[in-house]
């Protein structure tokens, strides 16, 4: 088919109705918004002359992806976490806001109310015997060098075969999620196990829409964190640990030069002991720096939905669905 139509004042009077401009009331940036996103589609049905029997593969494919919850796997593999990102770090610039520790993509598997460590404590509840032990540690400070005292480290990682507590039944509750308050140097520790990377379910819908564009759906291994303090600026962000070998090929597109760390293996038996390890184990050190800043809302993590949401986050999307 050749014809193309979506220029005509039929088609450009339809997308009017379509985003309800013709009706009162409703929220006029959703009808915006949802006017510039059919008038976009509407032109690469044209453009690419999309069949029906291409339009309705898609909308199945979207059903599936809604059925298994899997949007919010997919939107970082199609780089949406990655790009709000860039815009974010765009706004830092021009606003000045330089030198902390760089940002990157929370992903879809935070769960707020993890049991809180002063300083220090564990991570893992001892039960995955295949994981290696680890010393995860670092220290908070402001841009200047400063140690940040009290600030909030939310740490959060997979076990060894790539899963996550909540999201995966066999684990215990808030098994490798912790919340760490840093001491009076600004400093963390906590023992844990090395995490494994993974990747998206072989043939589910993500797997298919990845496929389809020639890539594949792996993830390096990798560390959660979210950072706070007063008057400073929260920090979203993850390492990655060097020597993986989708650390620098992440689907997900979250690795950033500055955050790849390296493990170190600990062998010596003095180091052992004080450490309360019963063998070798990985140390991992992450240091960070927070930016300072007086406004309120750069202080608190941003207002999204969450697989279980603290009152904060509760809350935010309250008052979020009231404004709409």
């Amino acid at each position: 088919m050749t014809v193309k139509i979506f220029d005509t004042p039929e088609v450009q009077d339809f997308l009017k109705a379509v985003s309800g401009f013709d009706q009162d009331g409703g929220n006029e940036r959703a009808k915006q918004i949802l006017h510039r996103l059919l008038s976009d589609l509407y032109r690469l049905i044209d453009d690419f002359d999309v069949s029906p029997e291409e339009f309705w593969s898609s909308v199945s494919v979207l059903n599936a992806l809604g059925q298994g919850t899997q949007f919010g796997l997919l939107a970082p593999g199609l780089g949406f976490d990655h790009y709000l990102d860039m815009r974010l770090d765009a706004a830092d610039a021009e606003a000045g806001r330089t030198g902390g520790t760089p940002r990157t993509i929370e992903g879809p598997l935070y769960v707020a109310g993890a049991p809180e460590l002063q300083g220090s404590g564990r991570m893992d509840d001892g039960s995955d015997t295949d994981g290696e032990a680890m010393w995860l540690t670092g220290q908070v400070r402001d841009t200047d060098g400063q140690p940040v005292a009290g600030a909030k480290v939310e740490i959060w990682h997979a076990d060894s075969k790539g899963g996550y507590s909540f999201f995966d039944p066999s684990q215990s509750e808030y098994n490798l999620r912790r919340s760490i308050i840093t001491d009076a140097e600004g400093r963390y520790a906590v023992r844990s196990i090395v995490p494994s990377g993974y990747g998206v379910p072989e043939g589910a819908p993500t797997d298919q829409v990845l496929k389809a564009l020639g890539r594949h759906g792996q993830r390096p291994a990798h560390i959660h964190y979210f950072v706070s303090a007063p008057g400073h600026q929260h920090l979203t962000t993850q390492i990655n640990l060097a020597g993986d070998p989708y650390t620098f090929d992440d689907f997900a597109f979250a690795t950033r030069e500055e955050l790849v760390v390296e493990g170190r293996r600990i062998e010596d038996a003095a180091a052992i002991a004080a450490r309360g390890f019963e063998g070798p184990f990985t140390e991992v050190v992450f240091d960070v720096a927070l930016s300072a800043t007086a406004e309120a809302e750069l202080q608190q993590r941003h207002k999204r939905p969450r697989a279980k949401e603290d009152a904060q986050d509760q809350a935010s999307q309250q008052a979020a669905t009231a404004r709409v």
